[in-house]
């Protein structure tokens, strides 16, 4: 017999966790949040040293709690950011059991609800909330062999420049955390390449506005789907350093070598594709897109924000993108580290149930599964573009708690109560 039992069982105690459990609570809904490590662990022990979160305090944040050590405009450390959602928790009262991992969950047979397997025992749940995030297992694409520079290492496990070996560094991926730790070690005086692979990268600010601002009133947080063929596409922004846009030229001015995809290892040189130019166009086309599309909603609001037309110039493209690096011999250019920013993958092999596609990813809309009882949060595109953002998954959560709390009120009707309805009436002789 199930040593505990409650309604819903929530696993993972990030920001979706935390935002789960807030609107379960709001609405009496009896539940559990396990977490394996500390709340937000991710934010604390799986990312660099120097990083801070991509959007600014007043945006990056619930609607109940502000940052109570950083300015609106400002950008939250990891740190502060991991300690938000711990005093977030406590504001809440979450009933969040932290070194407690779910190793197991399954359907009962015969009767409702899922046996959740845990490291300190069973609990017998109506509910199971996935909450875990996207990042969940680090993925490094297997191109170039172990032991064929000294250190491999994805972007999770990077720390700080002194981590690694003397010698030149390859970042590989131009998302926020590809780009912002190819600008670090830069700045530390390590010779850099970087190779660049599609993305989108927005303005920082534009006409004093912060980007997600602009994403907020131009109605593109709210886009249900992503563009046809942009469904993998990183965005490269950075809060670092006060904030500022992304610019690969910029980048090359300062000493970054760019290149093209990633594509192939042979013999100690590493290819690249001849998409280096391409790559940078399309997401040149992203920016000035959206500055367009800002320039005309402010026109259309009669709205006094100052213009910005030199926001618009991009300048020439640097040589490394007129004649792109396409060969890079690993030992004759001293690199003896690659970091590999190029994204997780989901791991779900806890969740025995039929909440799958047939290529494992979560069979799900708006975070509720195939599976009856099982939901899915903090997923890229559960509902919308900000779905994995800090403000997006609340707002997700509030969607899953309003079903949970309908399915409740279909599993408590008392059948018992009319019983006309389930006994046929006497046949007339």
């Amino acid at each position: 017999m199930p040593s505990e039992e409650t309604d819903v069982v929530v696993v993972g105690a990030g920001q979706a966790g935390v935002a789960m459990s807030e609107h379960l609570g709001a609405r009496g809904v009896p539940h559990i949040v396990l977490e394996r490590h500390r709340i937000a662990e991710r934010w604390r022990s799986e990312r660099w040293d120097s990083l801070v979160a991509n959007g600014p305090a007043w945006h990056d944040r619930f609607p109940g709690l502000e940052f109570s050590d950083v300015a609106p405009d400002g950008f939250a450390s990891k740190e502060q950011v991991a300690d938000y959602f711990v005093a977030y928790a406590e504001k809440i009262g979450a009933p969040i059991r932290c070194g407690v991992e779910v190793t197991s969950v399954r359907r009962h047979a015969g009767r409702p609800g899922f046996r959740v397997e845990t490291s300190e025992g069973v609990i017998d749940a109506r509910f199971v909330v996935a909450a875990t995030g996207a990042f969940q297992r680090p993925v490094i694409p297997p191109i170039v062999p172990d032991g064929t520079v000294p250190v491999q290492i994805h972007s999770s496990r990077y720390r700080n420049p002194q981590q690694l070996p003397e010698g030149a560094v390859l970042v590989v991926g131009a998302g926020s955390s590809g780009v912002q730790i190819a600008d670090e070690l830069c700045r530390s005086g390590r010779r850099v390449f970087l190779s660049v692979g599609p993305h989108d990268r927005p303005p920082r600010e534009y006409r004093g506005r912060d980007f997600c601002w602009w994403l907020g009133v131009l109605g593109r947080w709210d886009a249900e789907t992503p563009p046809q063929g942009a469904e993998h596409v990183t965005i490269a922004v950075s809060g670092a350093r006060g904030g500022h846009t992304v610019d690969f030229r910029a980048l090359a001015a300062d000493g970054i070598q760019l290149a093209g995809l990633t594509a192939s290892y042979h013999s100690g040189v590493l290819r690249f594709a001849p998409d280096l130019a391409e790559n940078i166009a399309a997401g040149d086309a992203k920016y000035l897109e959206l500055l367009q599309a800002a320039d005309a909603y402010v026109e259309r609001n009669g709205l006094y924000l100052p213009e910005e037309p030199e926001a618009h110039i991009l300048g020439p493209d640097p040589e490394c993108v007129s004649n792109p690096l396409l060969e890079l011999d690993l030992a004759e250019a001293g690199v003896t580290s690659i970091v590999w920013a190029t994204g997780f993958a989901a791991d779900y092999g806890w969740l025995e149930v039929d909440a799958f596609d047939e290529h494992g990813r979560p069979d799900q809309r708006r975070g509720v599964s195939s599976e009856p009882g099982v939901y899915f949060l903090g997923l890229p595109w559960l509902s919308r573009r900000g779905s994995s953002f800090i403000w997006g998954v609340w707002h997700d959560a509030r969607y899953v708690a309003d079903h949970i709390t309908t399915q409740r009120g279909y599993l408590a009707y008392d059948t018992a109560a009319t019983p006309s309805a389930a006994v046929p009436a006497a046949r007339k002789s």
